[in-house]
């Protein structure tokens, strides 16, 4: 089996389970019987886990040089906590499962990002090949999730859960580790290294992550509610998980396009572009979710909400921060962004949501939450690095 093979299998089966959680959590929560205010805090709960988690795991990594035994307890431990869910019904005995589970699924994506950008040389081209098989493994659950809860029930949500969590930890023993990954303390002993916190509370970096933050709090009715909002619009599930799909499809294209777009853009222009165009579709969205076609059209905008911020940011992360630096920058960045912005934006999502009629004033939140982004991330200075 090539590296390609064993690093794609990888995100195609961690991403498919992102696109399960993401995608229909809500409407599992919701066969459970929660309002929209406690789902909303439920996603609130779990999502704090990403505040610390990743940094923790980051640093027993870095320590440690051993990314891939973190890659495989991850996905072990977050296995044993999602089985937990076939004998729970209860607000707190689920939220503590699922807040488990994610502090334990947080540690696999930094470790396996760093194992890829090392074991491809950081080449832009390849990783984006690479991972836009995570966007595939989103597609194909949340399609076939999609039908199948609506043909059994909201429970088959677990069982679906199980089976992917069981190929995660299959696929992990595939990987490999790469040998010589934290060799650049050795290799330059005449320079003196810039301390990790320097890095972290210069501005540039601070402008990038509130920025991130404010794009990750734009994402919450997205990701917490935009199932149970298609529902409640009438959308059968086979069609919530095609338009849902329909957004990582254009992802994928821009992942493939992305090597070409870094040749004639800058990191700023694409971060800038990707959170102006992300606050247009958040404002649409309510406006035309009764058509289809223009549904549609705003799940287009994906490509740019995700792919191009997601890769610009994959660029920067790897040119701000030292090699040996790479995983705590990346636990700190996915920490912060994901857990701060992702719990704040569901918490308040789950407040305006009123069980579908405050979608509107959530995805409002959503707009002027990406738009601010934009406003911050323009004043982000170039550095003749990037």
């Amino acid at each position: 089996m090539t590296l390609f093979t064993r690093l794609s299998s990888s995100y195609f089966i961690y991403f498919a389970l992102l696109g399960l959680v993401s995608t229909f959590l809500s409407v599992f929560l919701d066969g459970k019987g929660f309002t929209s205010i406690e789902i909303g805090e439920i996603l609130a709960i779990i999502t704090t886990t990403k505040i610390i988690a990743p940094s923790l795991w980051a640093i027993i990594a870095d320590k440690t040089g051993r990314q891939l035994t973190i890659i495989r307890l991850g996905a072990l431990l977050a296995l044993l906590s999602f089985s937990a869910l076939f004998w729970l019904n209860s607000y707190w005995p689920i939220t503590f499962c699922l807040a488990l589970f994610s502090l334990f699924w947080t540690a696999i994506l930094p470790q396996l990002e760093v194992l890829t950008l090392t074991s491809l040389r950081h080449s832009s081209k390849i990783y984006a090949r690479v991972r836009l098989w995570g966007s595939l493994g989103f597609i194909a659950l949340a399609i076939i999730a999609g039908e199948v809860m609506s043909y059994f029930s909201s429970n088959a949500f677990t069982y679906l859960g199980l089976f992917i969590l069981v190929a995660l930890l299959f696929s992990t023993f595939m990987l490999k580790a790469v040998k010589g990954s934290i060799t650049a303390k050795q290799n330059n002993k005449s320079d003196k290294p810039i301390s990790l916190s320097s890095k972290l509370f210069d501005s540039y970096f601070i402008a990038f992550f509130i920025g991130g933050i404010l794009l990750q709090m734009s994402f919450a009715p997205y990701y917490g509610f935009f199932a149970l909002f298609l529902r409640d619009l009438a959308y059968p599930g086979f069609t919530v998980g095609l338009l849902v799909s329909l957004g990582v499809v254009a992802e994928i294209i821009a992942f493939i396009y992305m090597g070409s777009l870094f040749k004639y853009f800058s990191i700023k222009t694409l971060l800038v572009f990707s959170l102006a165009v992300t606050a247009l579709r958040w404002f649409l969205v309510p406006q035309v979710a009764d058509s289809i076609f223009f549904l549609a059209c705003t799940q287009l905008i994906h490509a740019a909400s995700f792919a191009v911020y997601h890769s610009a940011s994959m660029r920067l992360l790897s040119t701000h921060f030292d090699k040996e630096q790479q995983g705590r920058g990346q636990g700190v960045y996915l920490g912060g962004v994901y857990g701060v912005g992702g719990a704040v934006g569901a918490y308040i999502a789950g407040v305006l949501w009123l069980e579908g009629a405050g979608a509107n004033a959530a995805f409002t939140f959503a707009g002027f939450s990406a738009l601010l982004g934009a406003i911050i991330l323009m004043f982000l200075k170039e550095k003749p690095s990037q």
